[in-house]
């Protein structure tokens, strides 16, 4: 298990530092949700200050909004098209921030953080 902390690094010098206490849950890394196609399920995840994030680990609808008409709608999503961000991704078919989905009304390019945000904003996506 990775820890992002500083307590068991070394110093400058090169010599070792003592650790003050012990590690912390909200110290402890993990690994990235990659949200994916299906039927809507959601992860509550502990953090620092008694905070909790919502992370979206499968998603069936994407809230679009379409700038010229200042419309926002519900829509399913019917297939992932591409995803910039990972050719591994890409052909996984991982919803990331920048995946262009297929919706009942057309494309529509992905604009949050789903493994960060818990929910799914698009835009209408126009080639």
């Amino acid at each position: 298990m990775a820890w992002h902390d500083r307590l068991t690094k070394r110093k400058k010098t090169g010599g070792k530092k003592r650790a003050f206490r012990t590690h912390r849950v909200y110290e402890q890394g993990r690994q990235p949700v990659e949200t994916l196609f299906g039927e809507t399920k959601r992860k509550e995840v502990k953090g620092i200050s008694r905070i909790s994030k919502i992370k979206l680990v499968k998603a069936e609808y994407v809230n679009v909004s379409n700038p010229e008409t200042g419309k926002t709608e519900r829509l399913e999503i019917l297939d992932v098209v591409s995803n910039p961000a990972n050719a591994d991704y890409n052909r996984r078919g991982v919803i990331t921030k920048g995946t262009i989905v297929r919706t009942e009304n057309g494309l529509a390019k992905i604009v949050s953080r789903p493994g960060q945000e818990g929910s799914l904003s698009a835009v209408v996506y126009e080639e």
